[in-house]
């Protein structure tokens, strides 16, 4: 499977954007697609993640109530919308896969996924 993550941009905060990621040469199933985010000169942090199959969530308390992960599994494309934007969630956010087939466990550390695209820059200005 590859990934291609897009929709980054610059916004003022307060403002929303939407990322997308489309997972090719695989169809996902009951895999765990998630999303990561790394500022500069910090580590790789967990944001949110979706089972493929149950269409069950799970965030980070830091995005909680402000993001939303989704999936259009017809299109074999995953979704993050971030409302209400902060400039500490100014970072690179990159998706990821879990090749591991789960039912309940969702996977949140970064060294648990196996795929991963490339990242795409989120800057929110004060």
């Amino acid at each position: 499977v590859q990934l291609q993550a897009s929709g980054g941009g610059l916004v003022q905060a307060g403002e929303s954007l939407r990322l997308s990621c489309v997972a090719s040469l695989r169809t996902l199933t009951s895999n765990t697609m998630g999303w990561f985010r790394q500022a500069p000169g910090k580590e790789r942090e967990f944001v949110a993640a979706i089972n493929w199959g149950s269409g069950d969530t799970f965030y980070s308390d830091s995005v909680e109530g402000r993001f939303t992960i989704s999936r259009t599994s017809a299109k074999n494309t995953a979704y993050l919308q971030m409302n209400s934007l902060k400039p500490e969630d100014t970072a690179a956010y990159y998706c990821a896969v879990d090749l591991t087939s789960h039912s309940a466990y969702v996977p949140v550390n970064a060294y648990e996924y196996d795929v991963w695209g490339q990242g795409t820059q989120v800057t929110v200005s004060s």
